[in-house]
């Protein structure tokens, strides 16, 4: 019924679609948040989602496109903002929670940075290497889904980047939390796709760029 309210006020009525050149960020795909030996760790949608993500990572190291991966690390606990989520403070440098999960760190991302807030391009250069790379699609996987990948949805958006989440790569604690919160993003600021769409347009931009 939400839905209809809102398709009938014009929310979602158009597709965003690819621009000329596609990006992919990666969001704190680290151990901290993979590996269910942390209280964070091994919801059964993020392993879903990183092993998706680990394809289309691969295509997009083979046509090109920058791949940026971000963690969650603090210098110490001052360098940390008032999270409400008392095990993120463990996430400091150095610590194991830190590291990129082994399958996204074995598709060798072109640049990865740390962060302390949710969205990848706060506080970091994310954007304007992307802008450098003269980017104007952003592809944007990882987790959590209602957490960071929402805030980092919303940043490239605000940044006038054009928005893809393939749903199959970006993965939450709770199945409700993720399909609302893509459906709330799917309405205003971003297209929602999967994995194979993404790996298709990148292919697609791969052919017109090695015509060209």
């Amino acid at each position: 019924m939400g839905q209809d309210i809102y398709a009938a006020r014009g929310y979602g009525s158009r597709e965003i679609g690819f621009g000329e050149k596609p990006g992919l960020v990666v969001i704190d795909f680290q151990i901290g948040f993979t590996d269910p030996a942390y209280p964070l760790g091994g919801a059964p949608m993020v392993e879903r989602a990183v092993e998706n993500t680990a394809r289309v990572m691969r295509v997009a190291k083979q046509a090109g496109i920058p791949i940026i991966a971000c963690v969650v690390a603090f210098d110490g606990p001052r360098g940390a903002p008032h999270w409400k989520i008392e095990s993120v403070f463990d996430m400091q440098a150095g610590n194991p929670a830190t590291r990129l999960d082994p399958r996204i760190a074995a598709e060798e991302p072109d640049v990865v940075m740390s962060k302390t807030a949710p969205s990848i391009f706060f506080g970091t250069a994310a954007g304007a290497i992307l802008t450098r790379e003269r980017v104007d699609t952003v592809i944007v996987t990882g987790c959590i889904t209602s957490g960071c990948v929402r805030a980092s949805i919303v940043d490239a958006f605000s940044l006038g980047f054009r928005v893809q989440v393939p749903e199959d790569c970006v993965g939450d604690q709770d199945r409700v939390a993720h399909e609302q919160n893509l459906t709330d993003v799917g309405r205003r600021y971003a297209d929602i796709i999967d994995a194979d769409r993404a790996i298709a347009a990148i292919q697609a931009w791969s052919r017109r760029n090695s015509a060209g």
